[in-house]
C-alpha cells in the first residue's frame, strides 16, 4: 500500500475516522439511489469498516495524550536508579534478557538471539543533539549488536531524529515511551 494512499492515512488516523466515512457512504447510497440499487452501493462502505477495524486493532493499546503527559512528568522527576529500574522491567516483560552496561548503552538486551543496545541516561535532556546518537551508534558497531534504541522523553533535535533515521537507531519517546513503561494511573499521578 502506498504511503500516501487514502486507506494508509486512514490507518494512520484515529479508528472511528473510518468508520464515519463508512456511515456517510452508506446514508448518501440510501438518499441517493434508488432502492433497489442502494444495497449494492453498501458494498462500497465495507473497505473502511475494514480499515476501521485494523485502526482500532493496532491502536487498542496506544496510551492517550493524558496518559503520555502524566508518564512524562512522572519519569521527568525520578531519579536514575528508578528510571533505569522501569526500564529494565519493561523490556524483560517484553521478554528480553537485559544486562546493565555502561559507555554510550545503559543495557543490553538479548531476544531471540538478537542482541540490541538501549542508552537512556539522558532521558530528562530537554533537548536531545546528535552526540549521545554517534556514540551510541559507535557501540552498536563495536559489540556487533543488531539494533540501537534511544530513548527520550524530551525533544530530539531534526537532524538527530535524521541521523537516528539514517542510522537504523530506534528512537523511544512519547507515546512509544508511555505504552513501553505502561505506569499506573496513579503511579504516573503521584511521581
Amino acid at each position: 500500500m502506498s504511503k500516501n494512499s487514502l486507506f494508509a492515512h486512514l490507518l494512520r488516523s484515529p479508528w472511528w475516522v473510518s468508520f464515519a466515512i463508512a456511515a456517510v457512504l452508506a446514508l448518501l447510497a440510501r438518499f441517493i439511489l434508488p432502492e433497489n440499487y442502494a444495497v449494492y452501493a453498501f458494498s462500497f462502505t465495507i473497505p473502511f469498516v475494514i480499515i476501521g477495524a485494523m485502526a482500532a486493532w493496532q491502536q487498542r493499546n496506544t496510551p492517550s495524550s493524558a496518559q503520555v503527559t502524566s508518564t512524562l512528568d512522572a519519569i521527568a522527576v525520578m531519579s536514575w536508579r528508578d528510571f533505569s529500574a522501569l526500564i529494565e522491567q519493561a523490556y524483560q516483560r517484553d521478554g528480553y534478557q537485559v544486562t546493565r552496561t555502561s559507555g554510550a548503552a545503559d543495557f543490553t538486551l538479548v531476544k531471540a538471539g538478537r542482541t540490541s543496545l538501549l542508552s537512556c541516561k539522558r532521558w530528562k535532556a530537554a533537548n536531545h543533539g546528535l552526540e549521545p546518537l554517534r556514540e551510541l551508534k559507535a557501540a552498536r558497531q563495536a559489540q556487533g549488536a543488531r539494533e540501537a534504541i534511544y530513548v527520550a522523553a524530551g525533544n530530539v533535535s531534526d537532524n538527530a531524529r535524521r541521523f537516528a533515521v539514517d542510522h537504523g537507531i530506534v528512537l523511544v519517546q512519547g507515546p512509544e515511551l508511555a505504552r513501553l513503561l505502561r505506569l499506573p494511573k496513579g503511579r504516573a499521578k503521584s511521581a
